[in-house]
């Protein structure tokens, strides 16, 4: 992709739990990486409920964890209550979960994208490919 007359490796579209690992990931490989996004404020932006971990997101959370994601690691530092559910079952149920504070959350990504070599973030809308 060019843009401005410049050309990337890669070009991942959207700036959500999926593209901040996938663009962190490109750019920490050495790839040339863009992360395209309508509003660069809206990077790692959580849903109403902002939790991470859960009985299924926190199988997915701990393999992003495990190949070195950022996902968890942002989770961490702005996490404002930590639970393990389940707890009244046996231990294969237990699950944790961290509930975060969503702008804290929001700017902490950001904050990570912005600083990572090889990563540039392009504020548009793709309409074709």
């Amino acid at each position: 992709m060019t843009a401005l007359g410049t050309y990337y490796d890669v070009v991942v579209v959207g700036g959500g739990h999926a593209g901040i690992e996938a663009s962190l990931a490109a750019a920490r490989m050495g790839c040339k990486t863009a992360l395209l996004t309508m509003n660069r404020k809206s990077i790692g932006r959580m849903s109403c409920n902002p939790a991470i971990g859960g009985t299924a997101k926190g199988h997915l959370v701990r393999e992003i964890d495990a190949l070195g994601g950022e996902m968890g690691k942002i989770a961490d530092a702005t996490g404002i209550q930590f639970k393990m559910l389940n707890k009244s079952k046996g231990p294969a149920v237990w699950s944790p979960r961290c509930q975060n504070d969503r702008e804290w959350y929001s700017s902490e990504a950001l904050s990570r994208v912005e600083n990572q070599e090889n990563l540039q973030i392009l504020e548009d809308s793709l309409t074709d490919i």
